[in-house]
């Protein structure tokens, strides 16, 4: 065979996923040595190299699902293996993306950010791998390394970072504050994760250290802890518990305030208080501090016989009726139990 003679697309016949875009590899498994790949694509050939080592086997500019399906090719080309699936094997094929994942903005529009811009508009595309890869940011692929990869979701067939991760990395690369607080209101608003999954994410990234990415933290916060209370509300009434008196202080009477409390029955002397904590940055013993005062206001509480019942947001989101079963059992319990000390109770 010489240089004229036109390539014979038979060996491509028996790809079953029906995408244009292979490595070197997985084309040379199917019959197309490196020198006839080449050939291909030369310019004004059928075929393109649309990365290093990937190749998109039409003429034309790549959709958006082919250049998404090219970082991952590009980002896993050194770990592709070139030995068929042998038929019959009750093993499922391996990844042909290994372990990297689509993140930053283009995760964040794979997982139905309103707020994250569309494919076609972006650039580059993100691409999670591990630290030790040896690997370039080239033409449309950026590859971003950490020491600890998240568990990928799949999203369209693709493997695509977790919300959390996939807002630092776009966050990482936004100098816009008000697009800062657009994408983490989104990701509170619309349920795509709870506030302190993304400041763990972020505090990990070292980017609470930008005034504008602690304005729109603060603004998320806010945020989340609305969110929860509407849930709060939510919970109480669809599952027929008592309505309690919301949002109040207690105090002994003449003395102290005993803290605020995010739902409180006082004949049955029972409270609800929402976590709705998050990791901030800053030494350890300020955390340590933080906690003991929440542990320590609980204990007092339960000292005076006041039963506390701590709920998380994620558990009135992922459980509510378990939640709304622990708080009426502990207000069926109040009879059991010895009367409460007298506490005043006062609007928050």
């Amino acid at each position: 065979m010489n240089h004229n003679t036109p390539l014979s697309p038979r060996p491509l016949h028996h790809l079953t996923t029906g995408r244009r875009v292979l490595t070197h590899t997985q084309l040379r498994a199917h019959g197309v040595s490196a020198s006839a790949a080449g050939e291909q694509c030369r310019p004004g050939g059928p075929w393109q190299q649309l990365l290093p080592g990937v190749v998109l086997l039409h003429p034309g500019p790549p959709t958006s699902e082919e250049r998404l399906h090219a970082v991952l090719l590009y980002a896993a080309r050194e770990r592709t293996v070139s030995v068929p699936v042998q038929p019959g094997t009750d093993e499922p094929p391996a990844s042909p993306y290994g372990e990297a994942m689509i993140t930053g903005p283009a995760a964040l529009t794979l997982h139905g950010f309103a707020s994250a811009p569309p494919l076609p508009s972006l650039e580059v595309i993100d691409v999670l791998v591990p630290r030790p890869r040896r690997l370039r940011s080239t033409g449309c692929a950026r590859i971003i390394r950490t020491p600890a990869l998240p568990v990928p979701e799949q999203v369209t067939g693709l493997p695509v970072a977790p919300v959390p991760r996939a807002l630092a990395d776009a966050v990482a690369g936004i100098e816009d504050a008000a697009v800062v607080r657009r994408l983490l209101t989104e990701a509170v608003r619309g349920g795509h994760c709870e506030p302190a999954a993304v400041v763990r994410e972020l505090t990990g990234a070292k980017l609470l250290n930008r005034p504008h990415v602690v304005d729109a933290v603060d603004s998320l916060l806010a945020e989340g802890r609305a969110l929860a209370e509407a849930r709060l509300y939510r919970m109480v009434r669809d599952h027929g518990l008592p309505d309690p008196c919301w949002n109040v202080d207690l105090h002994l009477p003449g003395g102290p305030r005993l803290g605020g409390l995010d739902a409180y029955w006082p004949e049955q002397a029972v409270a609800v208080e929402l976590d709705t904590r998050a990791p901030r940055p800053g030494p350890r013993p300020q955390d340590d501090v933080e906690w003991t005062e929440y542990a320590r206001r609980r204990e007092l509480l339960e000292r005076l016989g006041i039963t506390v019942v701590h709920i998380t947001p994620r558990g009135l989101r992922d459980s509510a009726e378990q939640q709304a079963a622990v708080v009426r059992t502990a207000l069926t319990a109040a009879a059991d139990r010895d009367p409460a000390a007298y506490v005043v109770v006062s609007p928050r």
